[in-house]
């Protein structure tokens, strides 16, 4: 009752409830002793109630409210909200309280209070609101409260000033990424492409290793092996344009909260770290199917969430990187592919499965920092 009181009426304050009573006390009086000033008490007292009910709603029925656009961030920084109140009157506005009805995941509202807002004039409010979590959050409100200029009754308005702000996941900075560079070589062109490096004589060396059978004697690195006291072998740059590589986000199955948004921040890292490896890559959930470019990646990351429903159909019967945290999904993978997979403690391990009816990949554990095991091997 006190809140709709105050947002479509006015709310007594502590003193306009006081000063009610005492003017019911002396009117009541007056009735019983018929004398003339407390009558005068009365009807002053009655008169100064009104004349406070009035002024607050009178106040904020001509105030304005703007927001700025909000940019996008990453998780961990602080977004950036900027509010304009405007007093459109002719007279300065006094004692007033913003509040901007953030969503609940975000924190408490945020409440700012401005002493004087000069006649037609506009108040420029920033403030800074950190983030713990992705997503695309929206809100549409901003309240507006006063008691000026007595302080007897209280008076909240809402005002329209829709709000969307999307935080970004974390990409974390991978160095290298078996499971990317591997994907695809029996299934690609990558392969010839490799065999006609493999027979050049020059070209740009990406590392050393040490020597397998097999391998051609001239591209032995004799400076190195004679340091090292073995044979090392220089691997030359393999051409990767037009490579493609499909990442590919279980969405649609039941996940654990934490096991899913480490598989957003996995698919994430892994999609850049492809882009920058000149990949021709694409992103898959179930919601919005295959979408390209850095921004539209980020956006659908930042506002993916598990059990979606199937909405463009199931991805291609093409190699691609599988994301999930149902492992019998892991069977009916194309050949070529390789798969990420979050379990359950209580549901065991992937060795428990037949390894000849799948294609390889990599177990991800809760216990070890996820960056570390992108940049691993692949089992």
């Amino acid at each position: 009752m006190s809140d709709w009181l105050e947002i479509n009426l006015v709310k007594p304050a502590y003193a306009g409830g006081l000063l009610g009573v005492f003017s019911i006390f002396f009117f009541g009086a007056a009735t019983n002793t018929m004398v003339g000033w407390l009558y005068v008490i009365s009807g002053i007292s009655f008169a100064l109630l009104g004349i406070s009910a009035l002024l607050p709603g009178r106040s904020l029925r001509h105030i304005k409210v703007g927001r700025r656009p909000i940019q996008p961030i990453t998780v961990g920084d602080s977004l950036a909200i900027a509010l304009t109140i405007e007093n459109t009157t002719k007279e300065p506005l006094v004692l007033l309280q913003v509040q901007d009805e953030i969503p609940v995941v975000l924190g408490k509202p945020v409440q700012q209070a401005i002493e004087v807002i000069p006649a037609q004039e506009t108040y420029h409010w920033v403030y800074y609101l950190p983030t713990k979590k992705r997503g695309i959050y929206r809100w549409h409100c901003v309240l507006l409260r006063t008691a000026a200029p007595l302080g007897l009754f209280w008076c909240r308005r809402r005002r329209n000033a829709k709000a969307t702000a999307i935080v970004y996941p974390t990409v974390l900075p991978l160095n290298s990424c078996p499971i990317i560079d591997e994907l695809g070589k029996e299934y690609s062109r990558q392969i010839h492409q490799h065999s006609r490096y493999q027979m050049a004589s020059e070209g740009l060396t990406r590392a050393l290793r040490p020597y397998r059978f097999g391998d051609p004697s001239r591209l032995i690195h004799w400076r190195s092996s004679a340091r090292y006291g073995e044979l090392r072998v220089r691997e030359l740059e393999v051409s990767r344009a037009g490579e493609e590589v499909l990442i590919c986000l279980d969405s649609a199955a039941e996940w654990e909260p934490d096991n899913f948004e480490a598989a957003v921040t996995a698919a994430a890292s892994l999609y850049f770290y492809a882009s920058r490896s000149q990949f021709n890559v694409q992103l898959w959930t179930a919601a919005t199917g295959f979408v390209h470019g850095n921004l539209a990646v980020l956006q659908t990351l930042a506002g993916v969430k598990f059990g979606e429903e199937v909405v463009v159909g199931n991805p291609p019967a093409r190699s691609l990187v599988w994301l999930t945290q149902n492992s019998l999904s892991l069977t009916s993978l194309p050949p070529g592919s390789r798969w990420l997979l979050w379990l359950d403690e209580s549901v065991g391990s992937v060795a428990e499965i037949p390894r000849m009816q799948y294609c390889s990949g990599l177990e991800i554990s809760s216990d070890q920092p996820l960056e570390f095991q992108l940049q691993s091997g692949i089992s």
